[in-house]
């Protein structure tokens, strides 16, 4: 079967990265309109300056190739890997564009360099970026459908490389040594012809304006909006490139800034967006692990519990019924004492469900340590350890904390098993739909509230909200009961082991249901008595 994806290619989406790729556009639109009256402007040349830039989108668009090829690698994709080796032509592009520039290495340019040499490079270079995303979006449909390992080829990246590669070496060729069959773009090393420069621009926008239509047809992922925003970057320096006569004028020192910022842009965005899937990967690995780990603990208690509890009862039934048919099967059936076999049969069967009932709350007792603290410092501690899982699921948590609380004697790992119990189950709660409708606040709109208060110095409350989907109100009476879920994945022991623990320490565990939206539990426990000293022993006695 195809792994589960979790990748730029086909993650939604946050409203954080649309109002940042839309305040990205907003401020490359601003800066066409601060270039654009003063792009005739003639500045000094600056022989180093085309190097400069194009060393440093080549190395930008090599990593942006390298995270695509590391995506496309890890889901087989051919969209992916097309729109990689468009960046890698891209980049490698840049090399003979460098060293064919007038000036920069040689009057003329290096490579046997014409006059318009560097300029149909860099149109090569300008279109080569809307046709790799159209192939890019005609692809990505179907690297999005189901597949099996069957029919889902691996990816061969050292060919799509050097197809990249010799692609670049025939567009060097052609410009140089093909330089004459070229339309002129420049009439000198400074002046443009202007006709031809407009044509190829057009050109660039009109597939630059198809690619961006394709992507905006389609359910659009993470990656799909940081091309949207190169993609205007991409037009906007065609409307600037279209109407310049020169070069080293302002308007062509901010053309090449514009590129370079473009090409900057999107290799950020994208290493940061990567690093934050693979966080996640990382947090959703480790919880998995620390889930399946409880679930076998948890069911080799129960097996344990089974074993050891069960099989008397079961086995006194097995001697009840063998007896039962030895007097029945006499040549002169003894039937009051087969009676009597039976209702020792019945007695059993009765025994053996009470122990099976009992269970849950053998497997969550335990004999820890027993010490007196704050519940405040207890809770501060498990938001510090919890504060990569919600970062992790997006989510923040509030503390609202009594400072008067007195302290509590209790085994301090049991009731942080509980507390991390409950803080889960309210980040999974935020993550489901169904159940309550959910109505958030736009200032919080995914929030763990954790409060405290002192019951008259008598004991403590310790209330954990969310803004979630809540609970159904014919499901609150039950969600303690052992084996019974509202989770697809869920198992039934959490909530019933936290109620055996802090039923264990005389307390109490209750949920209900938000006031607007979301559940809360509820949480009392008796406060420690002046004078009392930690002991070594459980809390039941």
């Amino acid at each position: 079967m195809a792994p589960e994806r979790l990748g730029l290619f086909d993650t939604p989406p946050d409203r954080r990265e649309i109002r940042l790729s839309l305040a990205i556009v907003g401020l490359l639109l601003a800066a066409l309109f601060l270039a654009f009256p003063l792009r005739d402007i003639q500045l000094g040349e600056v022989k180093a300056f085309v190097p400069l830039i194009d060393a440093a989108m080549l190395f930008s668009e090599l990593i942006i190739a390298t995270l695509l090829y590391a995506q496309a690698i890890v889901f087989r994709s051919r969209a992916l890997t097309v729109l990689a080796t468009g960046y890698v032509f891209a980049a490698i592009i840049l090399v003979p564009h460098a060293l064919t520039f007038p000036g920069a290495f040689a009057t003329n340019g290096l490579l046997g360099a014409g006059i318009n040499t560097t300029a149909w490079l860099a149109i090569f270079r300008r279109l080569t970026f809307p046709l790799a995303v159209i192939f890019y979006v005609l692809l990505k449909s179907a690297d999005s459908a189901p597949r099996t390992e069957s029919n889902w080829p691996a990816v061969r990246v050292v060919e799509w490389l050097m197809g990249a590669i010799i692609l670049a070496a025939l567009g060097a060729l052609l410009t140089t040594l093909g330089h004459d069959l070229l339309p002129p773009i420049f009439a000198n090393n400074r002046d443009t012809v202007p006709t031809s420069l407009v044509i190829v621009n057009l050109v660039t926008i009109l597939l630059t304006i198809a690619a961006m239509a394709l992507l905006f047809r389609q359910d659009k992922s993470v990656l799909d909006v940081w091309l949207l925003v190169a993609l205007s970057g991409w037009i906007f320096q065609s409307l600037l490139n279209a109407t310049l006569h020169s070069r080293f004028t302002l308007g062509w020192y901010g053309l090449n800034v514009m590129t370079l910022a473009s090409s900057f842009i999107v290799m950020l965005a994208l290493i940061a967006e990567t690093s934050w899937l693979y966080a996640r990967l990382a947090l959703l690995t480790a919880a998995r692990d620390r889930e399946r780990e409880a679930r076998l603990m948890s069911m080799d208690a129960v097996t344990a519990a089974i074993a050891h509890e069960v099989g008397q009862p079961l086995t006194a039934v097995s001697l009840s019924a063998t007896a039962g048919l030895h007097w029945l099967s006499q040549s002169q059936p003894d039937v009051s004492k087969a009676i009597t076999s039976l209702q020792a049969i019945s007695e059993d069967s009765k025994r053996t469900f009470a122990v099976i009932r009992s269970i849950r709350g053998m497997f969550g007792k335990g004999g820890g340590p027993i010490s007196v603290f704050s519940l405040n410092d207890l809770v501060r501690e498990t938001a510090s350890l919890m504060e990569r899982e919600l970062a992790g699921a997006k989510v923040s948590l509030e503390l609202a904390l009594d400072e008067s609380l007195p302290p509590i004697r209790a085994d301090r790992v049991q009731i942080q098993r509980v507390l991390i119990n409950l803080i889960t189950n309210a980040m999974e709660s935020l993550g489901t739909k169904g159940g309550r409708t959910r109505r958030l606040s736009q200032s919080r709109p995914r929030c763990i509230t954790v409060r405290s208060a002192s019951l008259n110095g008598q004991g403590v409350q310790l209330n954990v909200s969310d803004t979630g989907a809540g609970i159904a109100a014919d499901e609150l009476e039950h969600i303690f009961d052992p084996f019974y879920t509202t989770k697809a994945s869920g198992r039934g022991l959490g909530l019933p082991l936290c109620r055996t623990i802090v039923e264990d320490h005389r307390g109490r565990i209750w949920a209900s249901q938000g006031e607007e939206c979301g559940a809360i539990f509820h949480l009392e426990l008796p406060s420690s008595l002046p004078g009392e000293t930690s002991k070594a022993r459980s809390p039941a006695t």
